[in-house]
């Protein structure tokens, strides 16, 4: 049995409480062209969940309110969102620094030709999901013919500048573990992401963040029906690392979700546990309190294992 999340903190005479929040995180709904088996949110084409405008004027309000350092944009996949565009441009003018993620298929579209200038000309940083550089591995996670898209698509992008050494455009990449295991140590991963994508495919990007693969949604059905829960969730704890607590993300993030509600984290949010316990709008807050508790699962481990999700 796996102790709780909060067991484990007591054991160590550690608190996990709110910051100061300086990034805002947006997720705009879990629709998504593709469904990974380790999505967290369990996005796929058949979900319905997308952000309105008008939720998109109340989060740009919220920030106008409150001072962010920076704006993290994601989904499912936020392309999808047909008022992205609206939402990424007044973000940029109220934060010094916006980010979108992308699964990077979707760009490869001609129809978002005009969202990818607007990205450049705003000097949006794109986070892509890219868990291997191995065929095999990254379509067995995430389909048929993503990986190829991938190469493809980071092509286009250096081509633009991102990812390129003085272009001011970043490109980031993220892996996850293709399976119920940790994820690899992220400096070499990314030395080796960088040697291999560069002399093989001409490519380059910024950095590499590698993250274990959080136990909720799709992922943790996976889990389940393999058997295989309890022994990820032993394999997480027996890598918590309590030098993670002072710089998890959740302790300076508050997450947004599509229809317009505050959790302390996206992990928190397809969990279903709101920031304070409670339902609250993004249109009724005014502050984000230090020193406030933040809801807690056993999912927690996953970004406390190792180097961490911070």
């Amino acid at each position: 049995m796996v102790a709780t999340f909060q067991s484990t903190l007591a054991a160590h005479q550690l608190s996990l409480l709110r910051g100061k929040t300086a990034i805002l995180q947006v997720n705009v709904g879990r629709v998504c062209n593709l469904a990974c088996k380790h999505c967290h949110l369990d996005a796929s084409p058949g979900r319905t969940e997308l952000m309105s405008r008008a939720t998109m004027q109340d989060i740009c309000d919220f920030a106008e309110r409150l001072s962010f350092s920076a704006a993290d944009i994601t989904g499912g996949a936020p392309e999808l969102a047909p008022d992205l565009p609206y939402l990424l441009d007044r973000l940029c003018s109220l934060v010094d620094k916006v980010m979108l993620r992308t699964n990077l298929t979707l760009l490869l579209k001609p129809r978002y030709n005009e969202l990818l200038s607007l990205c450049a000309a705003r000097g949006i940083a794109l986070i892509a999901s890219f868990p291997s550089i191995n065929k095999k591995q990254a379509d067995a996670q995430r389909g048929d013919g993503v990986w190829q898209q991938s190469l493809d698509m980071l092509k286009k992008l250096n081509d633009m500048g991102y990812g390129m050494e003085g272009s001011g455009l970043e490109l980031d990449l993220v892996s996850n573990p293709t399976g119920a295991f940790m994820p690899a140590e992220q400096c070499q991963a990314e030395k080796r992401f960088k040697r291999d994508l560069a002399r093989r495919w001409n490519l380059h990007f910024n950095n590499l963040f590698t993250f274990a693969n959080i136990p909720l949604g799709r992922f943790r059905a996976w889990l389940e029906k393999s058997g295989n829960l309890e022994d990820y969730l032993k394999t997480l704890s027996g890598n918590f690392n309590p030098a993670t607590i002072e710089g998890l993300m959740c302790r300076n993030l508050i997450s947004v979700s599509w229809d317009g509600y505050l959790y302390d984290c996206d992990f928190n949010l397809a969990a279903d546990m709101p920031y304070s316990g409670t339902p609250v709008h993004v249109s009724a807050i005014t502050a984000l309190p230090e020193g406030t508790p933040i809801l807690t699962g056993d999912y927690c481990y996953g970004c406390t294992a190792g180097a961490g999700f911070t």
